[in-house]
């Protein structure tokens, strides 16, 4: 597995926080989830969990690089170059991913991407991510086909695995957002796969109220 040394991190305290005022620096790397896709607002939960901080006065830039269908192989095949064209050296910048709905996505009879694949597409990025930049993870979430979100649920398993493995912090969005009756219903009432801007809602406040992107702030 490739390495890269990146070693221009910011101060930061024990808990991984910044000192308030200093200014962050947020690239959001994943599929149509993190981009907010369907969501009638254009913030989807990236731009929601990043307005609240700039409300509570945190001075954050937000980098939205969610694309629609991409899977682990294409987030893997950019995250570097784009990363480094936003975080350059000497600033404060801070790594989010977010993707695998749609290597799990089923097409000609079985899920687009294989889950040994798809792991080895996040070992590596995760990997490296977290020896340069403070780096989280955020799970991917259901769809409306309990089929595809069967493979979603071993996934998801998988990568808390490996994050606990590699100590990158990990957030489960299957099971709070399976029981979610306004994320699931917006799922379903869309295109079977992206909610609107109340299922976006319920994402960020997940987030939100995660210990492991607080600890930022």
């Amino acid at each position: 597995m490739e390495q890269d040394e990146w070693t221009d991190a910011a101060p930061l305290d024990d808990q991984g926080a910044v000192p308030h005022g200093r200014d962050m620096r947020i690239c959001f790397f994943g599929d149509s989830f993190v981009n907010g896709t369907a969501d009638p607002d254009c913030l989807g939960w990236v731009g929601r969990i990043c307005a609240e901080q700039r409300r509570q006065g945190h001075d954050l830039t937000c980098y939205n690089l969610g694309v629609r269908r991409d899977t682990s192989a294409d987030v893997r095949a950019r995250w570097r170059a784009e990363a480094l064209g936003r975080l350059p050296e000497g600033l404060d910048g801070r790594l989010v991913f977010s993707f695998g709905v749609n290597d799990c996505s089923l097409e000609g009879g079985g899920p687009r991407l294989a889950r040994s694949l798809t792991l080895e597409h996040a070992t590596s990025i995760l990997a490296n991510a977290a020896t340069w930049k403070p780096t989280l993870f955020v799970g991917p979430p259901p769809v409306a086909d309990m089929a595809t979100n069967r493979h979603i649920e071993g996934l998801s398993d998988a990568f808390s695995a490996l994050c606990a493995r590699l100590d990158v912090p990990y957030l489960d969005m299957m099971t709070p957002l399976s029981r979610s009756n306004v994320w699931m219903r917006e799922v379903a009432a869309g295109d079977g796969a992206h909610p609107g801007a109340a299922g976006y809602a319920e994402f960020a406040r997940a987030v939100s109220g995660w210990a492991g992107w607080r600890r930022w702030f």
